[in-house]
């Protein structure tokens, strides 16, 4: 068979198991998986792994944050720095402001990355304002255009109460979208926060506790009732404690239709990363905080369980200077400093060392967790997987190149890299999106606007319109 490009001698990880022989790419798309193949361009990838390039389904690129401050990076740094890391495809919040419509929120964020777009993208709607002119019918009418996915959260200034939650997600359930949660108790942070900060105990080390794992557990828990309640699914991000997970299973256990994800800097970062002299420790801020290794155990147990689906980064940039985490002067308190982390570029590197050389969790768990489950979640029935007919967004992996992050090695606009020091083997040598080398020899090539927007026309995951069940 005659293709394009034939990747030859690499171990090609596809759904079903691992395939050796070449893999034939025509156009855009994978022609042929196995076999001998011919092709004008020919690489040779003997002892390499070849993977689907990576989906991150949750990333906040040129969005405004919860406590009001614009994070750090533009489609273009955040893109080229997601496939510098082997990432191809990427879903950030198009955020709703206070009385903006929905088609106006969509209308500029599409703007936006059309003019910086890397690599391959979608949109989650991030609902702030339900009250907002005609909300109902432009929520509706972009579902119906392929923005499948909506965002609500139950703490920060732009939370939603219970009956407009209840309300967004009947109104998925109606459109046939998927509601995604963060999860975390207002009251419960508010409380403990206030309490902090009376006692003068505002260092970032108190971030952790501002934020009680109780708080999780208890939106957790409710949110999954709302989605048991009304027969609509739901993706709970970032779960971070063992109660969390210990939640969502037992959920799921009931039938609830009930998804879920964590992120690397739970599985590998603890609460410590916080306690450091003056400020420092704000780069490791995040909501929820890092937990203990006791939580991290029982992540890596829910994911083997298939409890969580989805490893993404929550990548969250905001410089450690004063137009970002020191906006407030070197004097603030923890609730003065903007929540987030980087985690393009890391996310995939991270857990390729992780799983295939720490943990034993092996190649075909790797791309589940790193690309073919949030694909197939969040509706992008072309990305990642390694299959005939599957765009050809692949990714080549040295299993023996070893690299440690340094202080600035990243290629995002954050100005730190919080993995500094950790020491990882396995590389991404390659990284192709759609038939197209877009990373060699360490530079990223794709063109700003090149990033095509994905429409996904359906999710498998969703009711298809139908009334909910009425609830005893």
């Amino acid at each position: 068979m005659n293709c394009d490009l034939v990747i030859r001698n690499g171990r090609i990880v596809t759904p079903g198991g691992i395939v050796t022989g070449d893999l034939g790419v025509t156009g855009e798309t994978i022609s042929q998986v196995g076999g001998t193949l011919t092709a004008p361009q020919v690489i040779d990838a003997a002892g390499h792994w070849v993977m689907p390039g990576g989906v991150d389904p949750h990333a906040h690129i040129e969005q405004m944050s919860g406590m009001g401050q614009m994070n750090a990076d533009t489609f273009e740094t955040a893109h080229t720095s997601a496939a510098m890391g082997g990432t191809t495809t990427v879903i950030s919040f198009a955020a709703q402001q206070k009385g903006q419509r929905i088609s106006e929120t969509l209308a500029d964020y599409s703007a936006r990355a059309q003019r910086g777009a890397m690599i391959d993208h979608a949109f989650h709607i991030s609902v702030c304002d339900p009250d907002a002119p005609d909300f109902a019918t432009e929520l509706a009418q972009a579902v119906a255009a392929g923005h499948r996915s909506i965002k609500v959260f139950t703490t920060y200034d732009i939370r939603l109460d219970d009956a407009q939650i209840l309300e967004v997600m009947a109104q998925a359930r109606a459109s046939g979208a998927l509601v995604c949660v963060h999860a975390e108790t207002d009251a419960l942070i508010r409380r403990s926060r206030d309490r902090l900060i009376a006692a003068g105990l505002t260092a970032p080390r108190f971030h952790a506790p501002s934020h009680p794992r109780m708080a999780e557990v208890e939106a957790v828990e409710r949110i999954c009732r709302f989605a048991e309640y009304l027969d609509q699914p739901v993706m709970l991000f970032h779960i971070s404690t063992l109660e969390g997970a210990a939640a969502v299973a037992e959920a799921q256990a009931r039938g609830a239709p009930v998804w879920a994800e964590t992120c690397p800097h739970y599985l590998f970062m603890t609460a410590d990363v916080l306690d450091k002299p003056g400020l420092a420790g704000a780069k490791w801020m995040c909501s929820p905080p890092q937990r203990t290794v006791a939580d991290q155990r029982a992540l890596w147990t829910a994911l083997a369980s298939e409890t969580l689906h989805v490893v993404s980064s929550d990548h969250a940039p905001y410089r450690f200077d004063e137009t970002g985490k020191l906006s407030a002067g070197p004097d603030a308190g923890f609730h003065q400093i903007a929540n987030g982390l980087p985690g393009l570029e890391t996310r995939m590197p991270v857990m390729f060392d992780a799983m295939m050389r720490r943990t034993g969790a092996g190649p075909l768990a790797f791309a589940q967790l790193t690309a073919t489950n949030a694909a197939r979640l969040y509706g992008l029935p072309r990305k990642g997987a390694i299959a005939v007919g599957m765009d050809a967004d692949l990714v080549i992996w040295d299993p023996q190149r070893t690299h440690t992050y340094g202080a600035d090695d990243l290629h995002d606009n954050t100005g730190y890299n919080p993995w500094e020091g950790r020491h990882i083997t396995g590389w991404p040598v390659r990284v192709f999106l759609r038939g197209q080398s877009i990373v060699e020899n360490g530079q990223c090539t794709a063109t700003p606007g090149s990033g095509r927007w994905i429409a996904r026309p359906e999710l498998a995951t969703v009711p298809n319109g139908n009334p909910a069940p009425e609830a005893s």
